[in-house]
């Protein structure tokens, strides 16, 4: 995208303007790395900038993510800053976490330490297959466990229709594989509190220098340590962005959305159709997808919350066309019926004039004629 960016966005404003992605955005400031910045003439030595928002962006409404690709004005080369003037258009966008131009999910978890559980994992994957990006899965901590627990989870998985890469961070390996996993594309790692995350961005790119914890002993799972989105570049090629950890990702998608987001229900879809278009693969007559298989049960508790979330949107749809949200005085939001417009809007100062001039002209018309029909009775 960087090559034809200025074509993209058409010419740039007055002044010289590199190019760049953004790294990271707190408040309304964005740290821009600079792309290839001695062949746009700049000094070698600074490759990143601390930059703000052109008003004009502010005004049009245009916003900056993480992973934007952006065209930077007026550097201040001396002070480490400079302006966002321009925004390239984004080839993908997601809202948790915020991050524009990904293409690759990473999910870490843990064989153990926090213990595998595979209805979250069932969450996490469901939750990734729902972006439409490429769906990797990591299991760290393989040292911690016996070969015999590694081969059965990734049998296991296998089921799933997933292919997972065993790692340990403590022991580094295997590397090779999962840098070339990585290489040239901008990856989102992600998975629960305390597998290793913060630790495996550390081993890949050591200037990273992230916090990390341990597991909690009380409750079984991860700290938080990572506050806020961030991409870091990978001395391989690419970028990964670190993500805050999470236990229960919610699962925001429609019904029929959330069948296309499980392997095991794609393959038995390609072999085989359901009796009714809209089947919703519970306890309908002629579904090709209701059987024996490891997940169903996943599927059925996850299909009852995307039903019960497109309920509660349409009620909100709903009260929103026939309520009103009111505020009072000690700040509470209440909300009552909307009244009819068109049998309670008030009549504007133009028609209510032109409604008394009407009125008068009729009287005075009146007036004119009972003199006429009093002066032909005289007659």
């Amino acid at each position: 995208m960087f090559e034809d960016f200025p074509a993209t966005l058409g010419s740039p404003t007055q002044g010289k303007g590199y190019r760049g992605i953004v790294l990271a955005a707190q408040a309304n400031y964005y740290w821009v790395q600079l792309d290839d910045l001695e062949a746009q003439g700049g000094p070698w030595d600074r490759r990143q900038l601390l930059c703000t928002r052109r008003t004009r962006l502010k005004k049009i409404g245009q916003q900056v993510m993480v992973g934007d690709q952006v065209w930077v004005e007026e550097p201040d080369w001396a002070g480490g800053r400079g302006a966002i003037a321009q925004v390239a258009p984004r080839q993908t966008v997601l809202d948790r976490p915020p991050v524009a131009n990904a293409d690759h999910i990473l999910l870490v978890f843990a064989l153990a330490d926090p213990a595998l559980d595979p209805y979250q994992l069932s969450r996490f994957l469901v939750k990734a297959e729902s972006t439409g990006l490429r769906v990797s899965l990591c299991l760290n901590k393989r040292d911690l466990v016996t070969p015999a627990t590694e081969h059965h989870w990734i049998e296991r998985l296998q089921q799933w229709g997933y292919q997972p890469l065993c790692i340990s961070v403590r022991a580094r390996t295997p590397w090779p594989t999962l840098k070339a996993q990585l290489r040239h594309h901008i990856t989102i790692i992600s998975g629960p509190s305390g597998v290793g995350k913060s630790s495996l961005i550390n081993c890949l790119i050591p200037e990273a220098d992230l916090r990390t914890s341990q597991v909690s002993g009380k409750l079984g799972h991860g700290r938080h340590t990572t506050r806020h989105v961030e991409l870091f570049t990978l001395p391989t090629g690419g970028l990964l962005a670190d993500t805050p950890g999470f236990n229960h990702p919610d699962i925001e998608c429609s019904p029929a959305t959330l069948a296309l987001c499980f392997p095991e229900i794609r393959r038995r879809l390609q072999a085989a159709t359901c009796q009714f278009n809209d089947c919703l693969h519970r306890d309908e007559p002629g579904c090709a997808v209701r059987g024996d298989w490891e997940r169903y049960g996943h599927y059925q508790r996850l299909l009852t919350e995307a039903l019960a979330h497109q309920e509660t949107i349409s009620q909100q749809t709903q009260s929103e066309s026939t309520l009103k949200g009111k505020t009072t005085a000690a700040g509470q939001v209440h909300h009552e019926p909307k009244l009819n417009v068109k049998k309670y809007r008030r009549p504007s100062r133009r028609r209510r004039n032109q409604a008394l001039q009407d009125l008068y002209h009729d009287l005075l018309a009146d007036a004119e004629l009972s003199e006429e029909i009093a002066w032909e009775d005289d007659s």
